[in-house]
């Protein structure tokens, strides 16, 4: 279908349009036919620049000159830039252009064109170079499609109060028709495309494009820049450098070419900078500057860094005398000083990066993350729960909390299976004199936690946000004091939501940082209603930060 700007930006820009696709002097010329199925998207903006991306879907191969425009108004009468961006096949048609030398802390309105074929239209901003009151982020993590409707993205899109918006990881999920969320995804009419698992650049290119067909996704993107970083789905689940745990080599081919064919499909459907020419295509690391306000990192925590994950199966395996001692010997492992979750190179980075942040007079040092990194240890359910209520318990529940028992972190794959990096994090924090306020996904579980070091130094906080549509452990052990038993459990969690689905508003002042957990009702239907689960609180001290408060314990239903 051929889109026309009216009801997207006004009739101005419809008029715009019209003049522009009629006209040689209004872009390059396409004779072809073509659509605009993929919606827009922005993202990583700086002071100064923006990446506009979009795909198009051109009737005839071949290469397709696309047109594009920033304005200043929503009816396109000031024009700031434009150009023209050739695509084609070997970049499976999408478009990314980095729009540069944009003056800083402003509104923009963009669209794209090709022949008689015009884009959505969509809003982006530069960050601001000085002088700023308060800035939010809607942080955002772990969307499987075949799990549900996107109502999280819509929410975003429908209150439009984020300056940008945090996709922490599992952006796309790789499973095939038969993995998992395929038996929800057959009750919803949202089966994965392909059917079978994704495995070549053929099948990523496939499953980006399925994802970016959602219209409730399409609306977040075009609302609002996006500051992206994959977790593991992207590429396969608990990846690391030289595999993952869903991948087999003996059937699956090599895992490196595995893993450069998702890291390709990634960065042409995503509107992300690539990296650095002379860097590696994995490197995703990236540091924004908002004012003199925050600087937020974007941490890469999977491809090149991260040693071979850990996992507690031996405990499994041991007979009841053995299983301490198997335990003990898995510890031995996560506490090896030489485990790396983002190498050494990019502690590096990280450990400077603070430093020329603090050094700046920024107030608040923001980590981009993937898994979570405050200590934590599963709650001893059979000691905690009545003899009943743990029988009815399923076997693979019980396995995975009688952990707790065994002195282990809840989670080897989160920062808890690298103790060691996480310290080395902490040391460098402090040593910067940051005020650290990470950002979590990938738990599908919402989670408010207080960071400390080893030696109890308050080092910052966290904020996992759930998860949009993926299933946490609240769907699987539908037990409703393991939100409760949780944070009882551990010292460093303040609020744990397994059950419920949504998103992270955070909200970034001089004098402190605010987050607020909104949820949504539903993902089974597009009917749902939101409202506010919990909002926390840490104000900013002379050297640190406080603990986190909480205002408001029950928030008011903000749509529906």
């Amino acid at each position: 279908m051929t889109l026309t700007r009216r009801g997207i930006f006004g009739a101005g820009a419809a008029s715009l349009a019209a003049a522009c696709v009629s006209s040689p002097s209004g872009g390059a010329a396409y004779k072809g036919e073509a659509t605009f199925e993929h919606g827009v998207a922005s993202g990583d903006p700086t002071h100064s620049s923006v990446i506009l991306w979009t795909r198009v879907t051109p009737k005839a191969a071949g290469s397709v000159p696309v047109n594009w425009s920033v304005a200043r108004d929503r009816a396109f009468t000031d024009i700031v830039q434009s150009g023209v961006f050739v695509t084609g096949p070997e970049r499976d048609y999408t478009v990314k252009v980095d729009v540069v030398g944009l003056p800083a802390g402003e509104t923009y309105y963009y669209w794209f064109w090709a022949g008689q074929a015009v884009s959505p239209g969509g809003t982006t901003r530069t960050l601001p170079s000085s002088g700023v009151a308060d800035f939010r982020i809607a942080v955002v993590s772990c969307s499987n499609l075949p799990f549900g409707f996107f109502n999280a993205y819509r929410e975003i899109a429908r209150r439009g109060d984020a300056h940008a918006v945090f996709h922490a990881g599992d952006y796309i999920y790789e499973y095939g028709r038969n993995g998992y969320g395929g038996e929800v995804g057959r009750q919803l009419g949202r089966n994965h495309e392909p059917a079978g698992e994704c495995l070549t650049l053929v099948d990523y290119r496939i499953r980006h494009a399925q994802y970016k067909s959602d219209p409730d996704l399409q609306a977040a993107h075009a609302a609002a820049p996006w500051f992206c970083t994959w977790d593991d789905h992207e590429t396969a689940n608990n990846s690391y450098r030289t595999g993952a745990e869903n991948h087999q080599p003996d059937t699956e081919g090599v895992w490196s070419d595995r893993k450069a064919q998702a890291v390709q499909a990634y960065l042409e459907w995503m509107p992300v900078r690539d990296p650095a020419p002379g860097q590696v295509r994995e490197a995703l690391w990236r540091k924004f500057d908002i004012g003199d306000l925050a600087s937020l990192f974007l941490l890469e925590s999977r491809l090149i860094g991260r040693g071979e994950d850990l996992t507690i199966d031996a405990i499994g395996l041991a007979p009841e005398t053995e299983k301490q001692k198997a335990a003990d010997a898995i510890m031995a492992k996560v506490n090896d000083p030489a485990r790396t979750m983002l190498g050494l190179e990019q502690e590096a980075w990280l450990a400077e990066g603070m430093k020329t942040s603090v050094a700046g007079g920024r107030k608040w040092q923001v980590l981009g993350n993937q898994v979570t990194m405050a200590k934590a240890r599963n709650p001893d359910l059979e000691a905690a729960l009545s003899a009943e209520a743990y029988a009815a318990l399923s076997p693979s529940a019980k396995r995975f909390y009688a952990t707790a028992r065994y002195g282990l972190p809840w989670n080897l794959d989160a920062w808890g299976g690298y103790p060691q990096a996480r310290e080395r994090l902490y040391a460098a924090a402090r040593a910067a004199g940051a005020r650290l306020v990470t950002l979590t996904g990938d738990t599908h579980t919402a989670w408010a936690n207080e960071l400390h070091d080893e030696k109890g130094w308050r080092v910052g906080v966290e904020f996992g946000c759930t998860s949009v549509t993926s299933n946490g452990a609240g769907d699987s052990l539908p037990l409703r004091e393991l939100n409760w038993l949780m944070a009882e459990a551990n010292d460093e969690v303040v609020y744990y939501n397994a059950f419920d689905k949504g998103y992270t508003l955070l909200t970034l002042r001089s004098d402190a940082v605010e987050a607020e957990f909104i949820k949504v009702s539903t993902v089974k239907s597009r009917e749902y209603f939101a409202s506010t689960d919990a909002r926390f609180i840490a104000r900013a001290a002379e050297i640190g930060m406080g603990g986190l408060q909480r205002p408001m314990a029950v928030g008011a239903v903000t749509s529906g």
